[in-house]
């Protein structure tokens, strides 16, 4: 600050003063060239390359409004994802119902999180409710279900930085991947719904060619395509929420033309070669679905989407392949994504090595992400009744092979969840108490506390004189102090994945 004349402090001009001192040739002149940098951008950033824009520069500055809001989440997100799709051989992940389950992906080594609109749907929306995969959830549920898992990893990343450590990887902020199935409604829907979904931070969208209305899950029958030029339209308005946010979000384009049957319109001519000439009681159209239509959308879809997803029925290396070349005949560099569904029975469709070699394989195909969609709800499921049966068995045997079971984790691979007080905030908010109280505060809430007294000094597991580690064991197996009498015999279902 500078003294004028009296001897007091001039205080600098803000840019809102700024802005409004500026005269209107001032302005004008800034604006310009504004719209000048935006467009040489998308010309020249290698993040654009194959990237169309069916509007201008100064069309997204119009909508954009007076003031910059910084979207920080996403856009880390979305530079990290671009990052590494073009320098890892492919990213994987899986679904996540909660911000639990996206700390402890981050902290098994996953470098991405999927954000299903099935697992919102089935047990995560804002209705409360358990539904189908059919778009009957709110629809700001996905963007909620997005902020819940931000805001769990941003408290990881507190505990762990107040503690002095690392966060795995290089953050704990994983890019997340996010399902706005077909947008809600029309394209102002999807515009608003790409907004919605920056600003809870995701990285990535998807959107797909289904009617909003008739939405079914892709492996579901009764869907019913829109048509071409309407698909494309609600990329085009992600697009431009993304550009009016300033915000890098890449976009995922789906088709679910493998499968579905059904079209609204016969409007567009690249619809047309499909169609079977009949129609259906309720009007739609009639069509011929198969891996030939699913090509002929995603060519068309290529130019407007950073990634390029075919819905398929079966795992299938070969209609992979089909896909992916001409896909890549017409747009060499275009991403593509793979949905490794649960919907599949793997071991019926594919052997062993086979599946083993499944994702490498995809992956030299141009298949760079490469997902489980509702990993997170089959996971939850079948950990809870595997503990619940046993319980219900064995009794504490049975819930203490559980704990066993986490103690050998944490030795081994750093699980954290075990200390369950530590794991939420209770030891970053006694510090937050400490400061605030100047460090005299009697109330903090870890000292002294059971889980300070029992688990914070690592013991090494115990083991039996003769078999395997406890912690080896699965939650039903020999469980002596049973209360029934039943045998409980090793199962090949309740053993331990990965011992």
């Amino acid at each position: 600050m500078s003294a004028n004349g009296n001897g007091h402090s001039e205080k600098p001009l803000t840019s809102h003063q700024i802005e409004h001192s500026l005269s209107d040739q001032e302005r004008v002149a800034q604006y310009a060239l504004a719209q000048a940098a935006m467009t040489q951008d998308w010309a020249s950033n290698p993040r654009w390359k194959g990237a169309e824009r069916p509007y201008t520069a100064e069309d997204v500055l119009r909508l954009r409004g007076s003031i910059h809001i910084e979207h920080t989440l996403a856009r880390m997100g979305a530079e990290r994802l671009w990052e590494l799709l073009q320098t890892d051989p492919y990213i994987n992940a899986l679904g996540a119902m909660s911000g639990n389950q996206a700390v402890q992906q981050v902290q098994a080594g996953l470098k991405a999180i999927y954000v299903s609109g099935w697992q919102v749907a089935a047990d995560a929306n804002n209705a409360g409710t358990m539904y189908p995969d059919q778009s009957l959830y709110p629809a700001d549920s996905v963007p909620n279900l997005c902020r819940r898992i931000n805001n769990a990893l941003q408290r990881a990343d507190q505990v762990h930085h107040a503690e002095g450590k690392v966060a795995p990887g290089r953050t704990w902020f994983a890019p997340l991947i996010a399902d706005a199935e077909a947008g809600f409604g029309g394209t102002l829907n999807a515009f608003e719904l790409m907004k919605g979904m920056i600003e809870a931070g995701a990285a990535c969208v998807h959107f797909e060619d289904q009617l909003s209305s008739a939405k079914k899950c892709g492996h579901l029958g009764g869907k019913v395509l829109v048509s071409t030029t309407e698909a494309i339209q609600k990329l085009v308005a992600a697009r431009l929420a993304a550009d009016v946010m300033g915000v890098p979000t890449l976009i995922m384009a789906r088709t679910d033309a493998d499968s579905a049957h059904l079209l609204t319109s016969d409007i567009d001519p690249r619809d047309r070669e499909f169609c079977t000439g009949e129609r259906t009681s309720e009007g739609f159209f009639r069509i011929r679905g198969g891996i030939e239509s699913a090509i002929a959308r995603g060519l068309a879809y290529a130019p407007y989407a950073d990634l390029i997803w075919c819905e398929t029925s079966h795992p299938d290396m070969e209609e992979a392949r089909r896909f992916a070349e001409a896909i890549h005949a017409k747009y060499p560099a275009k991403l593509l994504a793979y949905n490794c569904s649960p919907s599949f029975n793997w071991r019926k469709n594919l052997d062993e090595a086979t599946i083993a070699r499944f994702q490498p394989e995809l992956a030299r195909m141009g298949y760079k992400f490469q997902f489980v969609t509702l990993a997170g709800f089959h996971a939850l499921n079948l950990s809870m009744f595997e503990l619940a049966r046993g319980y219900k068995l064995a009794g504490m045997t049975a819930y203490s092979r559980l704990q066993e079971k986490e103690f050998s984790r944490e030795t081994q691979y750093g699980y954290e969840a075990v200390k369950h007080q530590r794991f939420v905030g209770t030891g970053y908010f006694d510090q937050v108490q400490q400061v605030i109280s100047g460090g005299v505060a009697s109330t903090t809430a870890l000292a002294g506390s059971t889980e300070t007294d029992q688990f914070m000094e690592k013991k090494p597991l115990l083991r039996p004189e003769h078999g395997p580690d406890a912690a080896c064991q699965p939650i039903l197996s020999n469980c002596l102090q049973a209360p029934v009498n039943i045998d409980l015999g090793p199962e090949e279902m309740l053993l331990p994945s990965g011992d």
